[in-house]
């Protein structure tokens, strides 16, 4: 069963999205997702002189930057880190990025992956396997 949502942010968290909304999609998705009681995680390949923006402040029970652990996907390690720090498996979690190389890493790490491409078939996959409604 999964218990956790685990997001990248560059492309991801940052994509306007088709239809102009007021917030990046997939940020609403994160709020929706943790309303109805997910983990949520973010996973960056930033440096550890990256802060993540003040609108995401509550919304992450936690939060990797490769620059902090040492650690940069696709590298397994990295995946079975966040997942450890959410205290769950990582069958449990669901992994979103927009290159493929970094879902296969999570895919291989034992975690879902999602490959974004577009944020309609990104919520329309994760609706479907989060069973949350996430669009309109």
């Amino acid at each position: 069963m999964l218990k956790a949502l685990v997001l990248d942010y560059g492309g991801v968290l940052t994509d306007p999205g088709e239809d102009n909304p007021p917030e990046p999609p997939l940020l609403t998705a994160l709020r929706e997702v943790k309303r109805h009681g997910f983990k949520t995680a973010l996973l960056s390949n930033a440096d550890d002189w990256w802060q993540p923006p003040k609108v995401f402040e509550g919304l992450f029970d936690v939060a990797i930057l490769s620059g902090e652990v040492g650690l940069a996907k696709p590298d397994i390690d990295i995946y079975l880190l966040v997942a450890a720090k959410l205290d769950l498996e990582p069958a449990e979690c669901v992994f979103v990025d927009d290159l493929a190389v970094n879902v296969r890493g999570a895919a291989e790490a034992g975690m879902v992956g999602v490959h974004h491409r577009s944020t309609r078939s990104t919520l329309e996959e994760l609706e479907v396997l989060l069973a949350v409604a996430l669009r309109d």
